[in-house]
């Protein structure tokens, strides 16, 4: 019987290009920020938020997860659901306060974490 391509395993991508990808988007949203005149504390919320993710992403990533470790595979998905949950918490605090500025930065967050996702699954598979 054939395997299909999603039966398939593969390594898991690495993680610079997927990244790169991430940043240029933030680079490249700061002049649009800068013509529309928007609040650049948006941007700075979105950038600031993505690049502690990525950080701590890259953190967790050092630790070795499997089977045999089961602590570190603990920690490892912990941490992963503590990024989504941190960078939710930190939108809704801002949005208490002021709305627009969170939405700003909420949305330029989900577009440069969605290309940061969409790259990775394209290397994945591209392999």
């Amino acid at each position: 019987m054939r395997q299909g391509v999603l039966a398939t395993p593969r390594p898991a991508p690495r993680r610079v290009l997927p990244i790169a990808a991430g940043a240029t988007l933030l680079a490249l949203a700061l002049p649009v920020y800068l013509l529309l005149d928007w609040r650049l504390t948006g941007w700075a919320l979105a950038a600031v938020l993505w690049v502690g993710a990525q950080a701590l992403g890259l953190l967790l990533a050092r630790l070795r997860s499997g089977l045999g470790n089961l602590a570190a595979s603990g920690v490892l998905a912990f941490g992963m659901m503590f990024r989504a949950i941190a960078v939710m918490v930190v939108l809704l605090v801002v949005a208490v306060s002021d709305g627009r500025l969170a939405l700003s930065a909420a949305v330029l967050y989900a577009l440069a974490y969605t290309l940061e996702l969409g790259v990775s699954v394209v290397e994945y598979f591209g392999r």
